[in-house]
């Protein structure tokens, strides 16, 4: 092929590898890396290598889904249908998205750089798709909730802080007890995390300890009268533990 005819194949837009193609999938790289940029300086699991690659990635299919399929288009039994790759990418992003999400202690962490990957996976099917305007606003719109929504909750107010607390109950053995204490805990807004329980003969009567530990938000004075006015409970100590180093 002589430099004339390449020239010309580069730049013909209608075999769907010409300048705008490449122009679609140079906007794709330059506004996935911006995203990705703000993830690394967050230092988040997935940052400028993974949006841009998602990005541009992205892009590509939707050009291979409207442009890739175009010598079979008009033969007999042929139906193209571009929207069907796109479909398929849309499903496939949920796999990295998913990896990015664990628990620990009950809390879940990653769900916001998952939200972004997909974020960004849109915003590349949108370059490569030919709409560059959504996708500059789509990008506008990540840095305006990531940045700026980020600030308004903390002004509406924090979380508040849990309260780690232990409780030392002496108490007489009955059948139910130790479930209503337990009831009346996780009633006034603990969460149980351990129980020990031994177990002691006092005056002929069964009588057992309990230790409890807790966490949550809820008010430990209030918890420590709705216990001790439990028939049965001989007595209530409250402590607090420090989980600083866990």
């Amino acid at each position: 092929m002589s430099h004339p005819q390449l020239a010309a194949a580069l730049f013909d837009i209608g075999n769907g590898q010409g300048l705008r193609q490449f122009t679609e999938l140079a906007m794709a790289l330059l506004l996935s890396s911006l995203i990705g940029l703000e993830r690394e300086a967050r230092q988040k699991s997935a940052g400028l290598r993974t949006h841009t690659l998602v990005g541009v990635g992205s892009a590509l299919f939707m050009e291979v889904s409207i442009h890739g399929f175009g010598a079979l288009d008009g033969m007999d039994g042929v139906v193209l249908d571009p929207s069907r790759v796109a479909a398929q990418v849309v499903s496939g992003i949920g796999f990295i998205g998913g990896g990015l999400i664990f628990v620990k202690r009950d809390a879940v962490r990653g769900l916001t750089t998952a939200a972004t990957i997909w974020l960004t996976c849109a915003i590349g099917m949108a370059c490569g798709g030919g709409l560059p305007l959504l996708a500059i606003g789509a990008t506008a719109v990540h840095f305006l909730v990531i940045r700026g929504f980020s600030k308004v909750s903390g002004r509406i107010g924090t979380a508040p802080s849990l309260d780690h607390v232990e409780l030392r109950l002496t108490y007489r053995t009955q059948h139910g007890l130790l479930g209503r204490m337990l009831e009346l805990c996780t009633g006034n807004g603990f969460r149980v995390t351990d129980v020990q329980v031994e177990t002691s003969t006092d005056d002929e009567r069964l009588s057992a300890e309990v230790l409890l530990r807790l966490e949550g938000t809820g008010s430990a004075h209030r918890l420590v009268e709705a216990l001790t006015e439990l028939d049965g409970v001989r007595g209530v100590t409250l402590g607090r533990r420090n989980d600083s180093t866990e």
